[in-house]
Protein backbone atom coordinates (compact mmCIF):
# COMPACT_ATOMS: atom_id res chain seq x y z
CA UNK A 1 0.00 0.00 0.00
CA UNK A 2 1.51 3.31 -1.08
CA UNK A 3 -0.38 5.55 1.34
CA UNK A 4 1.12 6.64 4.65
CA UNK A 5 -0.19 7.06 8.15
CA UNK A 6 -0.60 9.94 10.57
CA UNK A 7 0.74 9.82 14.09
CA UNK A 8 1.77 11.72 17.19
CA UNK A 9 5.31 12.11 18.47
CA UNK A 10 5.60 10.71 21.99
CA UNK A 11 9.26 11.53 22.61
CA UNK A 12 12.75 10.08 22.32
CA UNK A 13 14.31 7.09 24.02
CA UNK A 14 17.02 4.52 23.35
CA UNK A 15 16.94 1.08 21.79
CA UNK A 16 19.56 -1.63 22.30
CA UNK A 17 20.49 -3.57 19.18
CA UNK A 18 21.76 -7.17 18.96
CA UNK A 19 25.31 -6.05 19.75
CA UNK A 20 24.27 -4.18 22.89
CA UNK A 21 24.77 -0.71 21.44
CA UNK A 22 22.39 2.05 22.51
CA UNK A 23 20.61 3.56 19.50
CA UNK A 24 18.65 6.83 19.82
CA UNK A 25 15.05 6.32 18.71
CA UNK A 26 11.77 8.23 18.48
CA UNK A 27 8.50 6.77 19.72
CA UNK A 28 5.52 7.52 17.47
CA UNK A 29 1.89 6.72 18.18
CA UNK A 30 0.77 6.04 14.61
CA UNK A 31 -2.92 5.64 13.84
CA UNK A 32 -5.29 4.04 13.70
CA UNK A 33 -6.44 6.25 10.83
CA UNK A 34 -9.76 6.03 9.00
CA UNK A 35 -10.25 6.35 5.26
CA UNK A 36 -12.58 9.34 4.99
CA UNK A 37 -12.71 9.79 1.22
CA UNK A 38 -11.78 8.02 -2.00
CA UNK A 39 -11.17 10.33 -4.95
CA UNK A 40 -11.41 9.00 -8.49
CA UNK A 41 -10.47 10.32 -11.89
CA UNK A 42 -14.12 10.44 -12.92
CA UNK A 43 -15.16 12.81 -10.12
CA UNK A 44 -12.06 14.75 -8.99
CA UNK A 45 -9.77 14.23 -11.99
CA UNK A 46 -7.18 12.18 -10.08
CA UNK A 47 -6.99 9.16 -7.79
CA UNK A 48 -6.30 9.79 -4.11
CA UNK A 49 -7.05 8.55 -0.62
CA UNK A 50 -7.93 10.84 2.27
CA UNK A 51 -7.39 9.60 5.83
CA UNK A 52 -8.25 11.11 9.20
CA UNK A 53 -6.54 10.91 12.59
CA UNK A 54 -7.13 12.16 16.12
CA UNK A 55 -10.51 12.14 17.83
CA UNK A 56 -12.00 15.52 18.67
CA UNK A 57 -15.15 17.10 20.07
CA UNK A 58 -18.17 18.12 18.05
CA UNK A 59 -17.96 21.82 18.88
CA UNK A 60 -14.45 21.99 17.44
CA UNK A 61 -15.58 20.80 13.97
CA UNK A 62 -17.79 22.90 11.71
CA UNK A 63 -20.97 21.54 10.15
CA UNK A 64 -19.61 20.90 6.63
CA UNK A 65 -16.69 18.89 8.05
CA UNK A 66 -19.06 16.93 10.28
CA UNK A 67 -21.16 16.00 7.28
CA UNK A 68 -18.06 14.98 5.35
CA UNK A 69 -16.76 12.76 8.16
CA UNK A 70 -20.16 11.17 8.84
CA UNK A 71 -19.99 9.41 5.45
CA UNK A 72 -17.12 7.19 6.66
CA UNK A 73 -17.88 6.73 10.37
CA UNK A 74 -19.30 8.18 13.55
CA UNK A 75 -16.11 9.48 15.20
CA UNK A 76 -15.04 13.04 14.44
CA UNK A 77 -11.42 13.39 13.40
CA UNK A 78 -9.20 16.42 13.76
CA UNK A 79 -6.49 15.92 11.13
CA UNK A 80 -6.97 14.99 7.47
CA UNK A 81 -4.30 14.11 4.90
CA UNK A 82 -4.46 13.06 1.28
CA UNK A 83 -2.24 10.63 -0.64
CA UNK A 84 -2.27 10.21 -4.39
CA UNK A 85 -2.42 6.62 -5.61
CA UNK A 86 -2.39 4.87 -8.97
CA UNK A 87 -5.47 2.80 -8.22
CA UNK A 88 -7.99 2.29 -5.44
CA UNK A 89 -8.04 -1.49 -5.43
CA UNK A 90 -8.46 -2.95 -1.96
CA UNK A 91 -9.39 0.39 -0.37
CA UNK A 92 -12.81 0.96 1.16
CA UNK A 93 -14.44 4.01 2.70
CA UNK A 94 -14.31 3.78 6.49
CA UNK A 95 -11.51 1.19 6.54
CA UNK A 96 -8.80 1.48 9.19
CA UNK A 97 -5.12 2.14 8.47
CA UNK A 98 -2.82 0.80 11.20
CA UNK A 99 0.88 0.27 11.89
CA UNK A 100 0.41 -3.24 10.52
CA UNK A 101 1.14 -1.78 7.08
CA UNK A 102 4.76 -1.21 8.16
CA UNK A 103 7.47 -3.72 9.01
CA UNK A 104 10.77 -3.82 10.87
CA UNK A 105 13.72 -2.61 8.80
CA UNK A 106 11.58 -0.57 6.44
CA UNK A 107 12.72 2.92 5.43
CA UNK A 108 10.25 5.76 5.98
CA UNK A 109 10.07 9.53 5.47
CA UNK A 110 8.67 11.47 8.43
CA UNK A 111 7.27 15.00 8.02
CA UNK A 112 6.26 17.45 10.73
CA UNK A 113 6.52 21.05 11.89
CA UNK A 114 9.80 21.92 13.54
CA UNK A 115 9.82 23.53 16.98
CA UNK A 116 9.21 27.28 16.78
CA UNK A 117 11.93 29.40 18.39
CA UNK A 118 10.45 32.83 17.83
CA UNK A 119 12.45 35.83 16.61
CA UNK A 120 16.11 34.78 16.56
CA UNK A 121 19.34 36.51 15.71
CA UNK A 122 21.98 35.79 13.10
CA UNK A 123 24.06 33.37 15.16
CA UNK A 124 21.18 31.19 16.28
CA UNK A 125 19.19 31.29 13.05
CA UNK A 126 22.00 30.97 10.48
CA UNK A 127 25.10 30.04 12.47
CA UNK A 128 26.97 33.31 11.80
CA UNK A 129 30.29 33.86 13.58
CA UNK A 130 30.24 36.67 16.09
CA UNK A 131 32.62 39.61 16.04
CA UNK A 132 35.52 40.24 18.43
CA UNK A 133 34.55 40.68 22.07
CA UNK A 134 37.42 42.99 23.10
CA UNK A 135 39.68 45.87 21.94
CA UNK A 136 36.80 48.32 21.80
CA UNK A 137 34.79 46.41 19.25
CA UNK A 138 31.08 47.19 19.12
CA UNK A 139 30.33 44.50 16.55
CA UNK A 140 29.64 41.46 18.71
CA UNK A 141 26.49 39.88 17.27
CA UNK A 142 25.82 42.26 14.39
CA UNK A 143 25.34 40.96 10.82
CA UNK A 144 28.10 42.98 9.18
CA UNK A 145 27.54 44.25 5.66
CA UNK A 146 24.13 43.51 4.15
CA UNK A 147 24.97 44.74 0.65
CA UNK A 148 26.29 47.65 -1.38
CA UNK A 149 25.31 51.23 -0.61
CA UNK A 150 24.52 53.44 -3.61
CA UNK A 151 24.19 50.65 -6.15
CA UNK A 152 21.83 48.84 -5.87
CA UNK A 153 20.94 50.77 -2.72
CA UNK A 154 18.78 48.05 -1.27
CA UNK A 155 18.97 44.61 0.31
CA UNK A 156 18.39 41.76 -2.09
CA UNK A 157 15.53 39.36 -1.32
CA UNK A 158 16.70 36.17 0.34
CA UNK A 159 19.47 37.81 2.33
CA UNK A 160 20.08 35.84 5.52
CA UNK A 161 19.04 38.09 8.37
CA UNK A 162 17.45 37.89 11.81
CA UNK A 163 13.82 36.79 11.89
CA UNK A 164 11.38 34.10 12.89
CA UNK A 165 13.11 30.76 13.27
CA UNK A 166 11.50 27.32 13.19
CA UNK A 167 7.83 26.42 12.93
CA UNK A 168 8.18 25.12 9.36
CA UNK A 169 7.45 21.75 7.83
CA UNK A 170 10.52 19.55 7.68
CA UNK A 171 10.90 16.04 6.26
CA UNK A 172 13.49 13.62 7.63
CA UNK A 173 14.14 10.97 5.00
CA UNK A 174 15.32 7.39 5.10
CA UNK A 175 14.67 6.57 8.76
CA UNK A 176 14.67 2.90 9.75
CA UNK A 177 11.82 1.27 11.67
CA UNK A 178 13.28 -0.78 14.53
CA UNK A 179 10.05 -1.99 16.14
CA UNK A 180 6.33 -2.21 15.35
CA UNK A 181 3.90 -2.64 18.26
CA UNK A 182 0.45 -3.35 16.81
CA UNK A 183 -1.26 -3.61 20.20
CA UNK A 184 -0.26 -0.09 21.24
CA UNK A 185 -0.17 1.42 17.70
CA UNK A 186 3.49 2.23 18.23
CA UNK A 187 6.36 2.77 15.79
CA UNK A 188 9.96 2.91 17.02
CA UNK A 189 12.03 4.84 14.48
CA UNK A 190 15.80 5.21 14.54
CA UNK A 191 16.98 8.81 14.98
CA UNK A 192 15.08 12.03 15.56
CA UNK A 193 12.04 13.48 13.80
CA UNK A 194 10.76 17.06 13.55
CA UNK A 195 8.58 18.64 16.22
CA UNK A 196 8.12 18.38 19.94
CA UNK A 197 6.24 15.67 21.88
CA UNK A 198 2.57 15.71 20.95
CA UNK A 199 3.06 17.20 17.48
CA UNK A 200 1.46 15.71 14.36
CA UNK A 201 3.63 13.55 12.09
CA UNK A 202 3.12 12.17 8.61
CA UNK A 203 4.86 8.81 8.05
CA UNK A 204 5.26 7.52 4.50
CA UNK A 205 7.29 4.88 2.72
CA UNK A 206 10.69 6.31 1.77
CA UNK A 207 10.88 7.62 -1.77
CA UNK A 208 14.64 7.20 -1.91
CA UNK A 209 17.27 5.75 0.39
CA UNK A 210 20.50 7.62 1.06
CA UNK A 211 23.88 6.04 0.34
CA UNK A 212 24.86 6.17 4.03
CA UNK A 213 21.77 4.25 5.14
CA UNK A 214 22.47 1.54 2.54
CA UNK A 215 26.09 1.23 3.67
CA UNK A 216 25.10 1.30 7.35
CA UNK A 217 26.87 4.57 8.01
CA UNK A 218 26.09 6.97 10.82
Amino acid sequence: MSIGILGKKLGMSQFFDDQGRAVPVTLIEAGPCRITQLKTCDTEGYSAVQIGFGKTREKLINKPSQGHLSKSGEELLRHLREYRVDDLDGLELGASITVGNFEIGQKVDVSGNSMGRGFSGYQKRHGFSRGPMSHGSKNHREPGSTGAGTTPGRIYPGKRMAGRYGGKQITTRGLTILKVDRERNLLVVKGSVPGKPGSLLNIRRAKRVSFKSVQGGK
